[in-house]
């Protein structure tokens, strides 16, 4: 009799991509994955709303009457998540027919075809993170060759005022990676920081507060070559809470860029001058070891189109300031003629590393519909979905297996995440 295996190939199928999935997982695996979960059917369309947490001023007086004070607004703000385009890894029946005979399973899915998966998911997630990193820590472009650069990222969390309820994580470069194992041994073995960083994602459990990784889906963005990378703001940007509740991302108009055409890259950071951050917590002035204030500094979350100088920077991480500084990240408003500087040189490739509070961003999974054929959904231990589908190609006279993954991203905070590099 011949073997008849269709009533559970998808099963036999599902339970190997999971398996590999999972374990090539690192940026999606350490973000928020439950808000997300769940939320998306086919009444909510492309995006799913949900609230952002409020915050509020305290009052100082000496007698207790607060009838002179303005009042708190409360203003309700919605960070959304987004449907991105399918992943979809697809091949002939036949070809798995003969590797399930021969039970080579792992070597047909495990290997490329659930790689394959996680890293297109990993690469365009990890675009995605550094598109909408409101942070910056080192000096641009200098690459972090001592594990006190490192450190330096989980201070500029901690003097921004990231909160400490979730873990805080880092990404770096495999050539980063190198460098610091060139200076691991003073580390100090006493404190245990560095465990096995050539067989293990992690490489360091806490070094300023940060659980360092090491990933090759980091993305890169090349600067391109302009007549002069300092201009200035041209007009008012809104400066308010209410104006950027829903979005976290400031338009700022801009010009001053000598004669540029052509388009600056997301993920390109600038910096504001006259513009200071502020501590999102205590909103008091970041103060640096030198003693000096922080400038605002703010990331491209899409490529600007420039002509002859001029263009709108759509920047992560907005510089607010209002009278009653409930939700102030600058200590004065960025006005017309402020200098904008893009940092980096001309025609230079970037990778920047990545740090992050497990809840600056979120992922989920979309529910798939179910196709003429045999479904199997399988599901991580974290709420992410992958469909396995077996059926038929009826014009090319072909059986095909595909497998499916949807995934929708969410910027819950883009001042809980940066671009960290080295201290010249």
């Amino acid at each position: 009799m011949a073997n008849d295996f269709t009533s559970n190939f998808t099963r036999q199928l599902s339970r190997v991509i999971l398996k590999g999935f999972e374990s090539m997982r690192t940026l999606s695996k350490n973000v928020n994955t439950q808000l997300l979960e769940g939320k998306f059917d086919p009444t909510t369309g492309e995006n799913y709303d949900f609230k952002r947490p409020t915050d509020y001023r305290s009052y100082r007086t000496a007698s207790g009457d607060i009838s002179g004070e303005t009042e708190n607004d409360i203003i309700t703000g919605k960070a959304t998540g987004t449907v991105q385009d399918y992943i979809t890894v697809s091949m002939s029946y036949t070809e798995a027919d003969e590797a399930i005979k021969l039970d080579q399973k792992k070597e047909l899915v495990d290997v490329p075809a659930a790689r394959r998966i996680c890293t297109d998911l990993e690469v365009d997630f990890a675009g995605f993170m550094m598109r909408n990193s409101g942070l910056l820590a080192g000096d641009y472009g200098e690459p972090a060759d001592a594990w006190s650069d490192i450190a330096n990222w989980g201070a500029t969390m901690e003097a921004r005022g990231v909160p400490k309820d979730a873990p805080w994580y880092s990404c770096i470069n495999p050539y980063t990676q190198n460098n610091l194992a060139n200076v691991q041994r003073s580390l100090g073995a006493a404190d245990q920081l560095v465990s096995e960083a050539y067989r293990k994602a992690t490489i360091a459990d806490n070094v300023g507060g940060l659980r360092v990784m090491t990933g090759t889906t980091l993305q890169t963005h090349l600067q391109p070559t302009t007549s002069d990378r300092a201009g200035a703001i041209n007009g008012t940007p809104v400066v308010t809470y209410v104006g950027h509740k829903d979005t976290m991302i400031q338009s700022v108009p801009v010009d001053g860029f000598g004669t540029f055409t052509g388009t600056i890259p997301a993920g390109t950071v600038v910096s504001i001058a006259g513009r200071n951050q502020l501590n999102l917590s205590t909103r008091q002035p970041v103060i640096d070891g030198a003693g000096a204030q922080i400038i605002y500094t703010g990331v491209l979350t899409a490529d600007a189109a420039m002509t002859s100088g001029a263009g709108t920077l759509l920047l992560s991480g907005p510089a607010i300031f209002e009278t009653n500084g409930q939700y102030n990240t600058v200590d004065s408003a960025l006005t017309d003629g402020d200098v904008v500087t893009l940092l980096g040189s001309d025609a230079t490739l970037y990778q920047p590393n990545l740090f992050w509070h497990k809840n600056a961003f979120a992922i989920g999974s979309v529910p798939m519909k179910k196709l003429h054929s045999t479904d199997t959904i399988m599901t991580t231990k974290d709420g992410l979905q992958m469909r396995v589908s077996m059926g038929v190609g009826f014009l090319e006279n072909l059986q095909r297996i595909r497998i499916d993954f949807r995934p929708a991203y969410s910027v819950l905070n883009p001042f809980f995440a940066g671009q960290g590099f080295g201290i010249s």
